[in-house]
């Protein structure tokens, strides 16, 4: 079994955006644009939490590139992309009972995503 070095583990929390991968992919979405999260039901594992499937929310932030767990995990490829903070209206989310003020900002995969 291949065992980790503590110190490289304490380098990487020491680095701001130390996952950030440095390639020159162009986002499809920038701040202010409305999306939807897809509705997907992969087999394996998504970072995807099905209480957004389906619901559209407003980009607020790019994070930049970050490898996609999804694929890591099913054994793919890394399908490098952008990872977004969408904020999404509690009322999108749960219906006119949920506070008109409140919401909720989620970091999403591209491949999460389409335009609303």
């Amino acid at each position: 079994m291949r065992t980790v070095d503590l110190e490289v583990v304490r380098g990487l929390y020491k680095k701001a955006g130390a996952a950030r991968l440095k390639l020159d992919i162009a986002p499809r979405f920038k701040p202010g644009d409305r999306v939807k999260a897809r509705n997907i039901n992969p087999p394996g594992h998504t970072r995807l939490p099905r209480y957004v499937r389906g619901r559209e929310g407003v980009v607020e932030r790019d994070h930049g590139v970050f490898h996609l767990p999804d694929a890591r995990v099913a054994g793919q490829d890394d399908r490098p992309q952008h990872i977004y903070s969408v904020r999404f209206s509690a009322q999108e989310l749960w219906d006119a009972e949920a506070p008109s003020e409140d919401s909720l900002n989620i970091d999403l995969w591209d491949d999460y995503l389409d335009s609303a």
